[in-house]
């Protein structure tokens, strides 16, 4: 019981200080990025990556939930404290116990590490059994901003703060490593999701360089929710097939995506044409998905419309099956919503806008 009271008490001397140096790193990363977005919003509007705003409270929302991930990665930067205090975890406090070489081969070693790691987790919380409860935060944020770096549910929160312990588990480093690998991180995530590309065009087709993410790269993971798994480099998508088809397009571009319907309600779920509207496209927060398509028969020649085609939740808690219980009509109200025409008579008007 005595070691229970100590531990109990060093958490409560500690955690505060851990806890403010979390927040502290995504307070001024997400701070800084979103100042530059404020004051060279006009030199960068040519870089943006997509057309139109996030919907009001977003950011609000995202500083909520990372105000509870920046609290789990304290527990958690506690727990890394314990680790070294009893040599579980491998930190070292004088460089020259292992030469600068070992240091930058630890920091670069731990970055790689870190972005398969992230590549795997994430594509595995895509799975629709764990979707739900580990990213569905992170994927309400659409059109991420600055912010939405460490919005995450907490059981995300805690599968990314556990690399650390465990690459520390395996692999010595050095305390200003590991500070400049967690500043490396947060810099990256933070960049990622700003919603405008600030690395060269040219990285697109670049043999050296062009296994290094750029924003698009994750921008594109937002729009579409099912490719771009990756955080920092893109050799696993390409090697696993899941880099998006119109990636080095976008990038080699950068423009804004075409202006389509609804743009704040809809993101696409599977890839088409740049420009074209039809496919599958998910509501925010993933819990629809809408088909996109010619409406067929005489009067929809060339007329574009959307039907319901998969819901997160297809039942209510009742096991029955979700209905069209709102709908005006009466009689329409006993229908399954999957299946449901809700979009109707969409042509092309000027430009990329459908009306």
């Amino acid at each position: 019981m005595t070691r229970t009271y100590e531990l109990a008490a060093e958490f409560i001397a500690r955690r505060p200080a851990i806890f403010a140096f979390d927040l502290a790193r995504y307070l001024v990363a997400a701070g800084l990025v979103a100042v530059v977005l404020r004051l060279l919003g006009q030199r960068l509007a040519s870089r943006r990556i997509r057309a139109g705003a996030p919907p009001g409270g977003q950011r609000a929302g995202e500083i909520g939930a990372s105000l509870r991930t920046a609290l789990i990665f304290s527990l958690v930067g506690f727990g890394i404290q314990l680790g070294i205090q009893h040599g579980v975890l491998r930190v070292y406090s004088t460089i020259a116990e292992r030469g600068w070489a070992y240091f930058a081969v630890s920091l670069i070693l731990a970055i790689v590490a870190h972005d398969a790691y992230f590549y795997w987790t994430h594509r595995a919380m895509h799975h629709p059994a764990l979707f739900r409860w580990f990213h569905r935060r992170h994927h309400r944020s659409v059109l991420p901003t600055p912010w939405t770096a460490y919005a995450f549910d907490a059981p995300e929160a805690l599968v990314q703060a556990a690399f650390l312990p465990l690459f520390l588990a395996a692999v010595p480093m050095h305390g200003l490593a590991i500070f400049l690998f967690l500043m490396h991180m947060i810099v990256r995530n933070v960049l990622g999701h700003s919603g405008v590309e600030f690395m060269p065009r040219s990285l697109a087709h670049s043999r050296a360089w062009g296994w290094s993410n750029s924003v698009t790269h994750h921008d594109l993971h937002h729009e579409t929710f099912r490719w771009n798994y990756a955080l920092y480099f893109t050799w696993w998508d390409r090697l696993m097939g899941t880099e998006h088809p119109q990636y080095r397009e976008r990038l080699s571009g950068v423009r804004a995506a075409p202006a389509l319907l609804l743009a704040l309600l809809f993101v696409q779920a599977e890839p088409a044409t740049a420009g074209e509207l039809h496919g599958e496209w998910a509501t925010q927060g993933y819990s629809a998905r809408v088909s996109i398509g010619l409406c067929g028969g005489a009067a929809g020649a060339g007329l574009v419309c959307g039907t319901i085609a998969w819901l997160w939740e297809p039942v209510d808690r009742s096991g029955t099956t979700r209905k069209d219980s709102n709908n005006p009509d009466a009689g329409l109200r006993d229908r399954p919503l999957i299946g449901v025409r809700f979009l109707e008579g969409f042509k092309p008007g000027g430009g990329s806008e459908w009306v």
